[in-house]
């Protein structure tokens, strides 16, 4: 059986071989790359990252990522944010006024509430918005995901899950073709494998 590809965009910032090593786990053959002709020749994308907003989202439009990110998402191609790849997606964040995000969701990225510890370190369950959602599909009532962060995203119709950390916070969100996802599931074990996975398979259907 032939793999899906799948392109991890390379904008230069933090660790995105590990991103790169669980999709290949997951079933995929994975490019890590910012070359316009890989991105338009994969069965999905992926954009993941680690750190701050403002460094990433310069990242991206420095590296002309940006553009080739939202004409990806346009065509209708399966693509998928993590943790600060799905919060460059959304139209800006309180950590970096000034710097706009790719507005895929028209909503913005906050700071995590007052009187918890930032930034949310650990192990969290996920709190099913959309149990019947792919993202999902085979994990079961109880799925343990590992968060790394101190923003998360403003609630919307669009929000697959969420978390109990100091309120109800957006855990995964997703419309149309495109899944993003606060947590790690390329450091979440089997349950994050099986989400990486489920995203193969959407790639290989389309």
């Amino acid at each position: 059986m032939t793999r899906p590809r799948l392109a991890i965009l390379d904008y230069g910032i933090g660790n995105l071989h590990s991103a790169l090593k669980g999709f290949d786990h997951a079933g995929a053959t994975v490019r890590l790359t910012a070359d316009r002709r890989d991105i338009e020749a994969a069965d999905g994308v992926v954009l993941p990252g680690v750190g701050a907003f403002g460094p990433c989202v310069d990242a991206l439009r420095t590296r002309g990522i940006d553009q080739i990110a939202l004409e990806r998402v346009a065509s209708g191609v399966p693509f998928f944010g993590i943790c600060i790849g799905m919060q460059l997606l959304f139209t800006g964040s309180e950590e970096a006024d000034g710097h706009s995000g790719l507005g895929v969701f028209d909503r913005r990225i906050v700071r995590l509430p007052d009187g918890v510890k930032r930034p949310q370190m650990q192990w969290n369950m996920l709190r099913y918005c959309d149990a019947e959602h792919p993202m999902f599909t085979g994990l079961g009532e109880e799925a343990w995901v590992y968060f790394v962060h101190s923003y998360s995203a403003e609630p919307g119709d669009d929000v697959l899950a969420t978390c109990a950390y100091g309120g109800d916070l957006v855990a995964a969100v997703g419309r149309d073709n495109v899944w993003a996802c606060q947590f790690h599931p390329e450091k979440s074990g089997r349950t994050g494998i099986r989400i990486l996975e489920n995203f193969v398979a959407l790639a290989g259907a389309a």
